[in-house]
């Protein structure tokens, strides 16, 4: 593998975490895991994917709905991450991984994304809405 595939696949292997720990955001007040998010991680502060790394270090004890949402989240993070690959090394190449920079470097040439990769943008945009 070469060093850029390597940096490429490291890059899109952060930005994943990031849909995951955006969508478990939400469902800390809803969703099947609102109450695993209080009883396991209700003392862990928000920031950086605090609470999806406190919710995988008890994905034992989560209950089946949770642990049905969260593979489902997976799955949906693997998804984007194939489908947005070429998005990522063609127009976020020099962006540092973390803090939602590559997810922000996508989100801005949203309307230059191959439509597989502007699909998922819009169908989680869709799913979504927040409360301010």
């Amino acid at each position: 593998m070469s060093i850029r595939n390597a940096i490429v696949t490291m890059v899109i292997a952060l930005f994943a975490p990031g849909l995951a720990a955006d969508a478990l955001a939400q469902q800390r007040s809803e969703g099947p895991c609102a109450g695993d998010v209080k009883q396991f991680c209700g003392d862990v502060k928000p920031g950086q994917g605090a609470i999806a790394k406190c919710m995988k270090a008890h994905e034992a004890e989560l209950s089946p709905a949770c642990r049905e949402s969260s593979k489902a989240r997976a799955e949906k993070a693997e998804r984007v991450r194939e489908e947005c690959r070429a998005d990522v090394e063609k127009f976020c190449k020099g962006i540092a991984a973390g803090g939602g920079r590559i997810l922000s470097c996508l989100k801005s040439r949203e309307p230059e994304l191959q439509p597989a990769c502007a699909a998922e943008f819009k169908r989680a945009g869709n799913r979504r809405p927040r409360a301010q």
